[in-house]
């Protein structure tokens, strides 16, 4: 255990942090950057004695549970949370649950992508991360509640806009089933997930055509590289469909491109003009 090291990592995570981004009042007595040093602790469910010694490079060996609570506190990131670990001494182990944080690179990615409509999903179905092209061609996704953005609970659940289930996809059957086998193997992956369990569990309780596709144990999926959605405004779209894997995420790129000259370009190019609002609404 390197204890002057995570003296000065916990210090400068604490720092970076502003009491807003965790709904904490600034108040105005504030002499440092960042979050105060009892502000962490509590954050953290440890004693401010106990932060401050880590901090003053004089506490005893803390536990992953303790890491656990700083690493949440402190807001840490996949590899930040790894490097607490080893200063630490207690390397990680695989991490808990599917990773929802994307990096700056992929977002990026996404805003230079205008005449493709691009996501990011979670290893659990959930988007994640899209771009303007996306929502118009879907629904905007920064207006729904977290958890009608999973399209594996959208697709056997509900709801469906409109009567359509998953934006009346072509493919919307074969993605259920690649859905299905794909939540499989990411329930063998982080099998002490309590979200990942959840939603296994409501999925089989819901849907008699979940629990039919969760019995067969299949765990191949097959990409699918065409599909037409069904847009209330356009009509049909037709799009090629690409997928990049972010593997030390466990993320996926969906990227969604018409062919070059065809109606569904031209219909593309109308969403990106026209975004999320409804022409099809008079005030």
């Amino acid at each position: 255990m390197d204890r002057r090291e995570l003296a000065d990592f916990l210090r400068s995570r604490r720092e970076r942090i502003t009491p807003a981004e965790v709904g904490l009042p600034a108040g105005t007595r504030r002499r440092t950057p960042g979050l105060r040093r009892e502000e962490a602790a509590q954050l953290a469910f440890i004693s401010t004695e106990y932060y401050t010694r880590l901090e003053q490079a004089r506490g005893p060996r803390p536990s992953r549970e303790v890491l656990a609570g700083l690493a949440r506190a402190l807001r840490l990131t996949d590899v930040e949370r790894d490097h607490l670990h080893h200063l630490a001494g207690a390397p990680p182990g695989p991490p808990a649950g599917p990773s929802r944080e994307v990096r700056q690179s992929i977002l990026d990615l996404l805003d230079r992508l205008p005449q493709a409509a691009a996501t990011v999903m979670s290893a659990i179905g959930e988007v994640i991360a899209w771009n303007d092209l996306a929502a118009a061609l879907m629904e905007d996704f920064s207006a729904l509640p977290r958890r009608d953005r999973n399209f594996v609970r959208r697709a056997f659940l509900g709801p469906h806009r409109q009567g359509q289930r998953l934006y009346g996809v072509s493919d919307v059957d074969r993605f259920a089933s690649n859905a299905a086998q794909r939540l499989r193997t990411v329930a063998a992956r982080y099998p002490d997930d309590p979200e990942v369990t959840e939603l296994v569990a409501e999925l089989r309780a819901g849907s008699a055509e979940f629990r039919e596709l969760w019995a067969s144990h299949d765990v191949r999926s097959e990409p699918t590289l065409r599909k037409t959605f069904q847009h209330p405004l356009v009509g049909p779209v037709t799009v090629n469909c690409d997928v990049l894997d972010i593997t030390d995420r466990d993320q996926q790129v969906v990227i969604y491109t018409a062919t070059p000259g065809s109606p569904s370009e031209e219909a593309l190019r109308l969403l990106s003009v026209i975004g999320t609002q409804r022409m099809d609404v008079t005030g």
